[in-house]
C-alpha cells in the first residue's frame, strides 16, 4: 500500500480524537460523521450535530478540521456542519405527527417576561435551522401573536387549524379564536379540553422544537399540558426579587412533582445598563442563581432590561431578530442553546439518539 494515500480509516481514527464537549463523547462513537469522501488528497465530511443551535459548532469545526488536516498525504479537508435533531423518546399518541421535543417555559408569577423567553427562543432556535413551533398555552393571557406580529390564522385544511407562521415559527394561541377584548372565564376542564385541542386538532407537521408558553402559576393549565403532553423539560423564569422568587419556587417543584426535568433557571429582567455604563439593580440581584443552588437545578444566565424588549414585543418583532446584536438578544440567544443542548444531552443519555442522515 502506497505509505502517502489518505484512507477511511485513518480519517475516522483521526476524528474519533474529537469530543462533542456537550455530550462528552467522539464524534465517531456518536455517529456524527458523514458522507466521508477522499479524493486523493483531498478530504470532505459531514458533522451532523444534534441540534443546529449547538453554541460549540464552531470549536467542534475547527478541530475536526485540524484532526484530518494533520494527517499525513492531506492537502485540504471540506467540512459540512448539518444537524439532526435527536427526539426525547417520549411517546406523544395524542398528536398525528411527530414532535421530537416539548420544551415548557414557565414562571411562577406574571409580569417576569416569559412569554418574551418563550418567543425569542423560539425565534433563535427557528434561525439555527430548526423546525419549530411555539404553543401560546397562556390562555387567560395569551399574548404571543402580538409579539410574533400576527393576527389570524390561515384558513383550515382538511378539518384542521393550520397554525400561523413567523419568523420560521408555526404559532398557535387561543388570541387568534377570540376578540382581542373578550375574557376567557374559563374553567378547569374547559381549559383541559383546549388545550388537547391545540395538540390534536392543529396540523404542527413535524416539528424538532415546540416551545410552549404557559401561564404563570401552578393551576390547571400546566398541569392539563403536562398531562396531556409529555415534556422534555421546563425552563423556570423569574425576576430577581423575593416575591418573584417565591414563586418561581413553587412553579419549579410543581414540576418536579409532574417528574418533569427542570433545565434550569432563568433571571430576567436582572439589571438596566445606564447611559455611564454602571448597572442599576431594579429589582435586587442575584435571586434567580440563589434559587437555581438552593433547589439543585442549573443557573442558564441572566437577561439584563432594554427598552428594545418593549418596542419589540410591541411592534411584533421580537428582539432577538430586531436587535440582534444587543446585549439582551444575545443573552436569549444563550438561552436557547443551553435549551437545545440541554435536550440532546438527556437525548444521548438516554439512548434515544439514532441519527438520520436528513442531506443527501
Amino acid at each position: 500500500m502506497d505509505e502517502g494515500k489518505v484512507t477511511e480509516a485513518a480519517v475516522m481514527a483521526a476524528l474519533s480524537k474529537v469530543q462533542e464537549p456537550e455530550l462528552h463523547r467522539d464524534l465517531v462513537t456518536l455517529n456524527m460523521i458523514r458522507d466521508l469522501k477522499i479524493e486523493g488528497s483531498r478530504v470532505s465530511f459531514t458533522v451532523m450535530l444534534t441540534t443546529p443551535a449547538c453554541p460549540l459548532r464552531s470549536q467542534i469545526e475547527r478541530e475536526a478540521r485540524s484532526a484530518v488536516a494533520n494527517l499525513p498525504g492531506v492537502s485540504d479537508v471540506e467540512v459540512v456542519m448539518n444537524a439532526n435533531v435527536p427526539s426525547d423518546g417520549r411517546p406523544r399518541g395524542l398528536l398525528d405527527l411527530p414532535i421530537r421535543n416539548a420544551v415548557a417555559i414557565a414562571s411562577g408569577k406574571g409580569g417576569v417576561g416569559k412569554t418574551t423567553v418563550a418567543v425569542n427562543s423560539a425565534v433563535v432556535l427557528a434561525q439555527s435551522g430548526a423546525r419549530v413551533g411555539l404553543l401560546d398555552a397562556d390562555i387567560y393571557g395569551p399574548n404571543v401573536p402580538t409579539m410574533m406580529g400576527l393576527h389570524k390564522l390561515p384558513n383550515p385544511v382538511n378539518g384542521k387549524l393550520e397554525p400561523a407562521e413567523a419568523f420560521g415559527v408555526k404559532v398557535m394561541s387561543i388570541g387568534f379564536l377570540v376578540k382581542p377584548d373578550q375574557p376567557l372565564i374559563w374553567r378547569g376542564p374547559m381549559l383541559h379540553s383546549a388545550i388537547r385541542q391545540f395538540l390534536t386538532d392543529v396540523n404542527w407537521g413535524e416539528l424538532d422544537y415546540l416551545v410552549i408558553d404557559l401561564p404563570p402559576g401552578t393551576g390547571d393549565a400546566a398541569l392539563s399540558l403536562a398531562q396531556s403532553l409529555p415534556l422534555s423539560g421546563t425552563t423556570i423564569v423569574t425576576l430577581p426579587q423575593q416575591v418573584s422568587l417565591d414563586d418561581a419556587r413553587r412553579g419549579l417543584e410543581m414540576f418536579r412533582q409532574l417528574d418533569v426535568p427542570i433545565f434550569g433557571v432563568v433571571e430576567n429582567m436582572s439589571y438596566l445598563e445606564l447611559p455611564d455604563g454602571s448597572r442599576m439593580d431594579v429589582f435586587g440581584s442575584g435571586g434567580g442563581e440563589r434559587l437555581a443552588r438552593e433547589s439543585g437545578v442549573p443557573f442558564i444566565g441572566a437577561i439584563p432590561m432594554e427598552a428594545s424588549v418593549r418596542s419589540g414585543g410591541d411592534s411584533g418583532v421580537p428582539v432577538t431578530v430586531s436587535h440582534p446584536e444587543s446585549a439582551v438578544a444575545r443573552a436569549l440567544t444563550r438561552v436557547a442553546m443551553d435549551i437545545a443542548a440541554k435536550i440532546s444531552v438527556a437525548a444521548i443519555h438516554q439512548g434515544n439518539f439514532v441519527p438520520i442522515n436528513l442531506v443527501g
